[in-house]
């Protein structure tokens, strides 16, 4: 069963806050403010906190759970299992908590503060786009893909695995959302991407003049993946992050089977070519 929290916001770190801010707030059509060394970017069901730091890297992946019980009764089923701290986050109430996984990211879960903007209604211009999930490289994706399922609970929606079968690609879910967080083999544990979940075809259309309007090239897509199900096509941020726009991501019955992908470039797209990180 899905543990019911959803992504709610991350914080990027950046060589420079004030470019990589204004890109998302551009791109994204994103509020930027300023709170100290960190930009925090809001719009309408997406959220981000960039600080400064390494590129490629996160500070912490924030989930939201939908009331204080449910944050409550998941944080006793994860101390059974791992050290658990207290967290804080200028998105989330003061009672949020963090656990770190096997490579050493921080996840963060908690609720959302009040008058966040989750309700807001959609900026004038733009389309819907939800920060829906975020993918990780690491150069051990069985042990990172055990900890996300045994430790903490996530669902393993679909499997990539290579000739010799050894899995290179898993895609994980918290809700009935194909995925909120994807993983990938590589030879460097780092960040890889942030996805944006819009509505349909015609809204991804939308994005893709938008980002072409502001001169800003499609790296990869428009594609399928096949995990997911989903339409999709990325750009880059200042920092050279992969930043997605899906569309009609694959929504999982509970029953859902997990599925098993050859690990091939038709895996992450249906439609051509992809970029492989193994």
């Amino acid at each position: 069963m899905e543990i019911g929290a959803r992504l709610h916001h991350v914080q990027l770190f950046s060589t420079d806050t004030d470019k990589c801010a204004d890109f998302y707030g551009s791109v994204y059509d994103m509020r930027v403010r300023v709170e100290g060394p960190t930009r925090i970017c809001t719009g309408p069901d997406r959220q981000l906190i960039i600080g400064p730091g390494p590129a490629h890297r996160l500070a912490f992946s924030a989930f939201a759970f939908p009331t204080a019980r449910d944050l409550e009764t998941y944080r006793r089923r994860v101390e059974l299992r791992a050290p658990v701290t207290a967290a804080t986050s200028p998105l989330f109430q003061p009672d949020a908590f963090s656990v770190a996984d096997s490579d050493g990211n921080t996840l963060v879960f908690g609720l959302p503060e009040a008058g966040g903007t989750a309700n807001a209604p959609p900026a004038a211009g733009s389309p819907p786009a939800r920060l829906q999930h975020f993918a990780l490289r690491t150069s051990e994706p069985s042990r990172l893909v055990s900890h996300y399922s045994d430790v903490l609970g996530f669902v393993i929606s679909d499997r990539v695995y290579d000739d010799a079968g050894r899995v290179t690609a898993c895609f994980l879910r918290a809700d009935a959302e194909h995925h909120t967080l994807a993983i990938f083999q590589a030879a460097e544990a780092r960040h890889d991407h942030l996805s944006f979940e819009t509505t349909d075809w015609s809204s991804l259309r939308d994005w893709a003049d938008r980002t072409s309007g502001l001169e800003v090239p499609i790296v990869w897509g428009v594609g399928r993946h096949g995990p997911g199900n989903d339409t999709f096509f990325m750009v880059r941020d200042p920092d050279g992050n992969l930043a997605e726009i899906s569309a009609e991501l694959e929504v999982c019955a509970p029953t859902r089977p997990e599925g098993r992908w050859r690990h091939e470039e038709r895996t992450l797209n249906v439609w051509g070519s992809a970029i492989m990180r193994s």
